[in-house]
């Protein structure tokens, strides 16, 4: 069954929970469309498991279109939800509702995410009254690392607790149909759980969440250079990949690799006229 915002209310009124993985390429969008997952986030963390970026900062419009593409061209059944990048949204509510069209059109995202909470209100309203479904993201959100000083843990205090509370309702207020909660004690993203309608989705937030994401390189085991503590490798895909690469490497070197049955025939009488 095709997954829409409209799937994502039922799920969280019956209380099933929503699975939701990164995907950035088609080949890769398809294998997860395929495993019955229900949505696909292209994230911009493919500034740091695809581009090699140290944050998501310099990830662009035109990164987070061409990646959206290939994903959509892969997503049968799955929701493609885009990440709106670093400076598309915060600049005014006119550039949101631009680049947001442009994630729709150009990069046929299914919907958006952008990170932030009260501040971005006007934008996310402005998105959804241009028929645009929008994802919010709450917490720890990446592109303002520089101002949370690092990976940290957010609303840990009360003040923070409850900025992320009423962050959380401001973004429902202004049509969000979901709300990534990340690196949230997993006690308080339950109180946000059950005062939103719309669902959770969590990462690093606790199982109580609506639903969860999580990049599919960290679950995999295909991207090493900083594992965050919520993530569980449920298979170790990149040592398979690498032990691949260094057997193709071999063969290549000690030429039993193409073997007869790689090749293509041509007539010895062919052959015998070239000389």
């Amino acid at each position: 069954m095709k997954n829409t915002v409209l799937t994502f209310q039922q799920a969280k009124e019956k209380g099933e929970k929503l699975s939701m993985l990164t995907a950035y390429d088609y080949s890769t969008a398809k294998l997860v469309d395929e495993a019955g997952i229900n949505s696909i986030l292209v994230g911009d963390s493919l500034g740091n498991v695809i581009l090699g970026y140290e944050d998501t900062i310099s990830v662009t419009m035109e990164d987070m279109i061409h990646h959206s593409a290939a994903v959509a061209r892969g997503a049968k059944e799955a929701l493609v939800v885009c990440d709106m990048p670093f400076m598309s949204y915060q600049t005014s509510v006119y550039d949101g509702v631009v680049n947001a069209g442009r994630l729709m059109k150009e990069g046929r995202a299914g919907a958006v995410k952008l990170e932030g909470g009260q501040e971005v209100a006007p934008q996310i309203k402005a998105i959804v009254s241009a028929g645009i479904p929008v994802c919010a993201h709450l917490g720890l959100t990446p592109q303002s690392i520089n101002v949370f000083g690092g990976h940290k843990v957010q609303g840990k205090t009360e003040a923070a607790a409850k900025k992320l509370i009423e962050d959380a309702k401001a973004v429902e207020e202004a049509g969000a149909f979901a709300v990534v909660l990340e690196c949230v004690p997993a006690k308080l993203a339950q109180l946000v759980t059950q005062s939103l309608h719309i669902p959770t989705i969590g990462i690093g937030a606790g199982n109580v969440c609506d639903g969860q994401v999580l990049v599919y390189q960290d679950m995999l085991g295909m991207f090493s250079d900083f594992t965050p503590k919520f993530v569980r490798r449920f298979a170790d895909i990149g040592s398979v990949m690498k032990e691949a690469f260094a057997a193709y490497d071999r063969a290549v070197k000690d030429g039993s690799f193409p073997g007869k049955e790689h090749e293509y025939a041509i007539s010895d009488d062919v052959i015998e006229k070239l000389y």
